[in-house]
């Protein structure tokens, strides 16, 4: 079954740039190795947003800064979103090691240049297209503009469900 291209969801946002990985999921709690607990510890070492675990509902989509995910190679800074049910990250950038790892599992992040000052505020209700990166501000009825949409490399791994199976695929198909 074809995941969706759009994904629509109550907006989350926190307004930083360069948050790093131990922001995200911090090194203290690297000894949790079940996907289902990471969740509760998601920007729990982050200033002023703490209690976002507490906050985010299943259906949510994040809105962030630039260069997000910076730092280390910490898959748990992509699946702690995972384990709290955010559909999608929306940056104006991402670091280069945490883009790899989410596009690799399967988790959906989308760069959008300039989203901070698009006209998006926290609990809107907004759609993105991952094929175009067009996206639309439900309750706002506007535009917000157009980030980058997925390559199609992008695009088959998250519909595949991650780097493994689309690889497994592709051998079957040559």
């Amino acid at each position: 079954m074809d995941k969706p291209s759009k994904i629509a969801g109550r907006v989350l946002i926190v307004p930083k740039h360069n948050i790093d990985t131990d922001m995200i999921f911090h090194n203290a709690h690297l000894a949790i190795t079940d996907i289902k607990q990471m969740g509760r510890h998601t920007f729990t070492s982050l200033d002023g947003f703490k209690d976002f675990p507490e906050k985010a509902r299943p259906g949510d989509i994040l809105v962030s800064g630039g260069n997000f995910g910076c730092g280390s190679s910490r898959q748990q800074a992509v699946d702690c979103f995972a384990s709290l049910g955010v559909r999608l990250v929306v940056a104006e950038s991402f670091g280069a090691i945490y883009k790899r790892n989410a596009i690799n599992s399967a988790f959906p992040i989308l760069t959008f240049p300039g989203i901070l000052g698009a006209g998006v505020s926290e609990g809107d209700e907004v759609e993105f297209d991952l094929r175009t990166g067009e996206a639309f501000n439900r309750t706002k009825n506007a535009s917000l503009g157009k980030g980058q949409p997925f390559s199609g490399v992008q695009w088959e791994i998250y519909q595949a469900g991650n780097l493994f199976e689309y690889g497994r695929r592709a051998g079957e198909e040559g």
